[in-house]
């Protein structure tokens, strides 16, 4: 499988920069065909969810080329949506040969999407301004996960039942980023936090896997229904991993570590309702 750039690779990046761009310009107001001088206005946002994406997907790839994993460059992915993009992937080939491989290349994306996703989050929140939540009803709010409400709070500091927090396209960048890696995170199938769970329990890894696609039914019938959808495609896609090559090299302490931290950090970017109306 070639890494080489190719021009695929160059035509998505240009596109996903121009759909994330014309995304931000429009979360501060401008209306492009009206406008179309204004347009710079939507960099804040393209370049730092850019940024996020690229780390997050770069991240996987050298560390696959590092266990000699057959592996290509990010694929960016348009999308006429309130983000302008869909994220990004690469595609590897197998096998992995063991378990450290493997949670070596599943965390790596996962833990250098959210360093530059906590960034954006603390210089955009410094950017961002505070409202009362009257002048908020009819609208839809973004909900918060316990890494980004603590966040919140140390730099705002302010009463959440009267209060709430207008956020700045890089801020938003932020919380998407942290969405994200929350997602990717989740410890089913050939999702970054399915490899992680498989490198730490092997087989077992199945279970888990089952749980929390019950799990996330659960929170769709009683918090957020988009967590029903997710459910379901967990399981069309499939929940169980596949076997390494060598699954009796078993992991060193480095290593569980960082399935642990990895954890950690699904659980402080966990949000049970993204999005709920005012």
């Amino acid at each position: 499988m070639p890494h080489r750039l190719t021009r695929l690779h160059v035509l998505l990046f240009i596109l996903t920069s121009m759909t994330t761009l014309l995304a931000g310009a429009m979360m501060e107001g401008v209306i492009f065909w009206k406008n179309p001088e204004k347009i710079y206005l939507g960099l804040p946002f393209s370049v730092s969810i850019m940024t996020i994406l690229l780390t997050h997907e770069l991240s996987h790839y050298f560390m696959s080329r590092r266990h000699n994993v057959s592996v290509t460059l990010p694929y960016f992915i348009p999308a006429p949506s309130m983000i302008g993009t869909f994220g990004a992937i690469i595609k590897m080939k197998p096998p992995i040969f063991d378990r450290r491989s493997l949670i070596d290349i599943g965390s790596a994306g996962p833990l250098g999407g959210f360093v530059m996703a906590v960034i954006a989050s603390v210089i955009g929140l410094y950017y961002s301004e505070t409202i009362q939540i009257t002048t908020l009803k009819g609208g839809v709010s973004l909900g918060d996960s316990i890494l980004f409400s603590l966040l919140a709070k140390i730099i705002f500091n302010l009463d959440p039942e009267n209060y709430d927090i207008l956020l700045h396209p890089i801020a938003f960048a932020g919380w998407i980023g942290l969405f994200i890696t929350s997602i990717n995170l989740l410890p089913v199938g050939q999702l970054d936090g399915g490899h992680i769970a498989y490198a730490l329990f092997g087989e077992k890894q199945v279970w888990i896997a089952r749980f929390i696609i019950i799990l996330l039914f659960i929170l769709g019938l009683t918090y957020w229904e988009g967590w029903i959808m997710w459910a379901l495609l967990l399981l069309i896609i499939g929940h169980k991993h596949p076997p390494v090559v060598y699954p009796e090299i078993q992991l060193d302490r480095k290593r569980r570590l960082t399935g642990i931290l990895s954890f950690l950090i699904f659980i402080v970017t966990f949000i049970p309702v993204p999005f709920k109306e005012m």
